[in-house]
């Protein structure tokens, strides 16, 4: 999909003009172009498909890999733009999986979680849809994933909070069982 610039170039126009604001004054000029270029990158997820990022696996003999042995990927920085207020959240995501018979490179993780965080979305449904990917896209026996995140409609109006952060948490299949999600939570913790 085709994100439209000269349209948002256009409401952001309308935007400051409705709050009461010369977008003609030297500090506002550029804003409505600014803006069209953030969202091309903020929305850039929308209509990609994260299971193309997991398409090139290997088996996990090739890779070196024992059965039913977890693989985490910590610290994985993401942005996203939550859907109710159109602010930013920002924050870290988690990733552990346990492969059923293939791996994929570590570097294709984070780019599962930039698609699916470049689109409008809630903090909630994004960890949701990368356990889903991840278990999906590579037939994993076990995924759990944690999102520890940020909200500007959270810090910056509204309840004002400016040192609390969301966490939450998507298991799918070995990784439901309460130890082994215990097991994978205490290793993320110790990074």
């Amino acid at each position: 999909m085709s994100i439209d610039t000269a349209r948002i170039r256009s409401a952001v126009t309308e935007l400051l003009e409705a709050i009461g604001e010369d977008p003609s004054r030297a500090g506002l000029v550029e804003t409505p172009a600014r803006v069209a270029e953030a969202y091309t990158e903020y929305f850039a997820g929308i209509g990609q498909d994260p299971l193309e990022h997991l398409a090139h696996t290997e088996t996990i003999a090739d890779a070196g890999h024992q059965p039913g042995e977890l693989i985490i990927l910590r610290d994985i920085d993401f942005r996203s733009m939550c859907e109710h207020h159109l602010l930013p959240f920002v924050g870290i995501a988690h990733i552990a999986y346990v492969p059923r018979d293939r791996v994929v490179g570590l570097g294709k993780l984070p780019r599962v979680v930039e698609t699916l965080a470049a689109r409008p979305q809630l903090q909630e449904r994004l960890t949701e849809q990368v356990a889903d990917t991840i278990e999906r896209g590579l037939d994993a026996l076990g995924v759990l994933v944690v999102l520890d995140a940020v909200h500007g409609c959270v810090t910056a109006r509204g309840a004002r909070q400016s040192r609390s952060s969301t966490v939450t948490l998507a298991a799918r299949g070995t990784l439901t069982d309460p130890a082994a999600r215990a097991e994978a939570v205490t290793l993320i913790g110790k990074g």
